[in-house]
């Protein structure tokens, strides 16, 4: 599994309205893309300005680069999105999941 992290800075106010964007436009988004495993939006308050970490799951790179085409280090971000944030990263990192378990109930 690959996990796809990118971050922006916003204002407190838009960082919830991109959190909300994120979840009803990208999210369905990427729902359609094969090799798409999920996603996490993290926020961090500094002040008046907050953090705004996404990380997204990928079964492959190739199925990133389904999503990002052949520059796969270089954000995607839509316009509509850019407008909400203050600031962004235009490159993304990847990292490959050596371990992750997710907690049982029982």
């Amino acid at each position: 599994m690959i996990a796809r992290i990118w971050t922006a800075r916003a204002t407190a106010a838009r960082a919830a309205d991109y959190a909300q964007y994120f979840q009803a436009t990208v999210v369905p988004e990427l729902n359609a893309i094969a090799g798409f495993e999920g996603s996490t939006v993290l926020q961090r308050a500094h002040g008046e300005v907050a953090e705004v970490t996404v990380i997204t799951w990928w079964s492959s790179i190739d199925a990133v680069r389904a999503f990002a085409g052949e520059a796969v280090e270089t954000a995607v971000v839509h316009d509509s999105a850019a407008r909400m944030l203050l600031d962004f990263e235009t490159t993304v990192s990847h990292h490959d999941v050596v371990w992750n378990q997710p907690r049982r109930s029982g």
